[in-house]
């Protein structure tokens, strides 16, 4: 690698370093173009993106669809707050609930944001709908939970790192061992407005809870009248091998939040949505956001769903996630403890902390990152080629051979 590049590379960190809070640890690739699955840094060396942003660029980095979209309605409008209409909001209305299967939407722009409009939207209806006493309704959240980074939400985290001198938090929720349906019916009171669950959890390591949990979580939920709230934003739109993960198990909750791929990696879009007698609940003036739902944002997402059908991505991920999760699964090393996932959404657990591997692999060409200390998370986008993956395969045995 030539002195210049290493310098160039050099000054970003230093800078980054210098410059920036240090609320991440990022690998040391300064990444300056990419395309498809691939990204390019600044030193000459191209990477297979095995993360996708945390699942946001389903769609490929780059798509030449959603970029034209981007480019034609930048130059249209992009912004006109709630306070008039637009013309792109109401199509993606229509679009996401009947892809979904909902009959109502709110735009928002975070994954946060959306978390803490489902826990508004829930908390409104236990009071209006179901009876609860004010200022009473207890939402059940399951250990290991990350539904983001508020202080709303990162109070009824398990993980300590999130929670540590960032209190006092809200009340209101109460915890719940992941998976586990016993649990689920003894938690339950008169009080209890909602469980709200990630199917598979990402950040605490690709845990899929036992098959039939999610369809008895409903079953639960609805004979007790508790809303069922998905937390789809990194397992929905085509990751896990269905456009949403609730569908391995034909499971239709009262709400979905969405967001990163609902924009393809382009811009920030998040979105609820769900039955008009959860969503219902608002009136004007009762929650809003500047940006969600402004033009740009909606023309975007309505671009990035139309490529998950046309390209088939959703189907492409069941084929190619069930032959790549069987090839990683025929690696073998006393470092490995588990090899699991669905689609293209597979975490690789190890005895040992798994930084090391991931800078091993980021120096073998292909970018994963660590969840949990002792995970490695492999999400490439759904782009992806059965000949790129058999390459990450091969990248992945050289890990664990040198």
């Amino acid at each position: 690698m030539a002195e210049s590049t290493l310098s160039r590379t050099r000054e970003f960190l230093e800078l980054e370093d210098c410059w920036g809070a240090h609320n991440y640890h990022p690998l040391d690739v300064v990444v300056e173009r990419a395309e498809g699955p691939w990204v390019y840094s600044v030193d000459g060396e191209r990477y297979l993106d095995c993360l996708s942003a945390y699942s946001a660029v389903n769609q490929g980095h780059c798509h030449p669809k959603i970029l034209q979209t981007l480019q034609e309605q930048a130059a249209k409008v992009t912004l006109t707050s709630r306070a008039f209409r637009n013309d792109q909001l109401p199509l993606f209305y229509q679009e996401l609930a009947e892809l979904s299967g909902m009959e109502m939407v709110l735009p928002m722009n975070t994954g946060a944001e959306a978390v803490e409009t489902a826990i508004k939207a829930a908390r409104r209806w236990a009071y209006r709908r179901k009876g609860v006493a004010k200022d009473q309704a207890v939402i059940l959240v399951c250990e290991n939970n990350f539904h983001g980074r508020t202080t709303t939400i990162v109070g009824f985290s398990s993980d300590e790192g999130s929670r540590d001198d960032f209190g006092p938090f809200t009340p209101g929720f109460q915890s719940i061992p992941f998976g586990d349906l016993e649990a689920l019916e003894r938690a339950i009171t008169p009080n209890t407005a909602a469980l709200l669950v990630e199917p598979i959890q990402c950040e605490a390591g690709i845990l899929i809870p036992p098959a039939g949990y999610l369809q008895g979580a409903q079953e639960i939920c609805r004979r007790h009248n508790v809303l069922l709230l998905l937390d789809e934003i990194q397992t929905g739109l085509g990751r896990t091998g269905a456009m949403f993960c609730a569908e391995h198990e034909g499971v239709r909750p009262d709400a979905l939040i969405l967001g990163k791929a609902l924009s393809g990696g382009f811009y920030p879009v998040s979105a609820v949505a769900g039955t008009k007698e959860l969503l219902g609940v608002f009136d004007p003036g009762s929650h809003g956001s500047t940006y969600g739902g402004n033009p740009l944002g909606c023309a975007v997402a309505r671009t990035a769903l139309r490529v998950l059908r046309e390209e088939k991505l959703v189907e492409r991920s069941a084929e190619l996630g069930a032959w790549f999760l069987d090839e990683l699964r025929k690696i073998e090393h006393p470092d490995i403890q588990e090899i699991r996932g669905r689609g293209l959404l597979i975490g690789v657990e190890l005895k040992v902390p798994a930084r090391r591997t991931c800078e091993r692999l980021k120096d073998l060409g292909m970018l994963c990152k660590e969840t949990h200390d002792f995970v490695i998370r492999i999400a490439p986008p759904l782009v992806v080629s059965k000949d790129e993956l058999a390459w990450a395969v091969s990248r992945m045995r050289q890990a664990f051979q040198d």
